[in-house]
């Protein structure tokens, strides 16, 4: 499923998670600059390395149906990503080629199965547009709380017939049943910190911050750990 330019919703698309054999996933920050592109494109790199196929990196990339997007509340409109976040990517094996940015709107919320946010304002924000959303939008880091809860044994098998999909979707409610007895250790526990404006160091310590917290998201939605690498 290709938008062109990374443009969003395919044409047709016209049910809320683009058909029963995907499952959309919607990263929101402020300009969809920095900490969204990053976390976006380490989630594709991810799902890639578990799960095999390519990370293509114009237009939404689905892979074995788990497709990953981005938008920011305050989004520069067809924006490049910043270019230390690029960095950032490169360091990690990510592809930051082709991205552009896009503020968030209320389709992409509409027809996210899940969203998640830098931070609890920006999950506010979200929910705050309505469409149901309350459920299905948490951040990045009270997510990874969340999943780290959830036993695995409980969640359908990746390599049934609904595979990594039916996964997803369970995942998520169980993550949602379990948000009012899971909380916070402290306020600032479940925020990325916008590094717009600071220096390449300060990036790459939000993008290691980001990819400690999509670990075990990623691990969780396929069922797979994340493969060793050699040297």
């Amino acid at each position: 499923m290709i938008a062109p330019l990374g443009r969003g919703i395919a044409d047709g698309d016209s049910d809320r998670t683009g058909g029963p054999e995907t499952f959309r996933i919607l990263h929101v920050s402020t300009g969809n600059v920095c900490r969204s592109p990053i976390t976006e494109r380490l989630t594709r790199h991810g799902f890639a390395d578990r799960l095999g196929g390519s990370t293509q990196a114009l237009g939404i990339e689905s892979t074995e149906g788990l497709i990953v997007e981005s938008a920011g509340t305050w989004g520069h409109e067809g924006a490049p990503m910043e270019a230390h976040a690029a960095t950032v990517l490169t360091d990690f094996g990510a592809d930051p080629a082709g991205f552009l940015g896009r503020e968030l709107l209320d389709e992409h919320v509409i027809r996210a199965d899940l969203v998640l946010t830098a931070t609890r304002d920006h999950r506010a924000q979200v929910i705050s547009m309505g469409h149901s959303a309350g459920l299905r939008t948490f951040t990045l880091k009270e997510f990874t709380r969340l999943v780290r809860a959830i036993d695995p044994a409980t969640l359908p098998d990746p390599d049934s017939a609904g595979g990594v999909v039916d996964r997803a979707r369970v995942l998520v409610r169980a993550a949602a049943a379990l948000r009012g007895w899971l909380l916070a250790p402290s306020p600032d526990a479940d925020e990325v910190y916008d590094p717009y404006g600071a220096p390449i160091t300060y990036f790459r310590s939000v993008g290691a911050e980001i990819n400690t917290a999509l670990d075990p998201v990623i691990t969780a939605l396929t069922g797979r750990p994340a493969p060793a690498h050699r040297c």
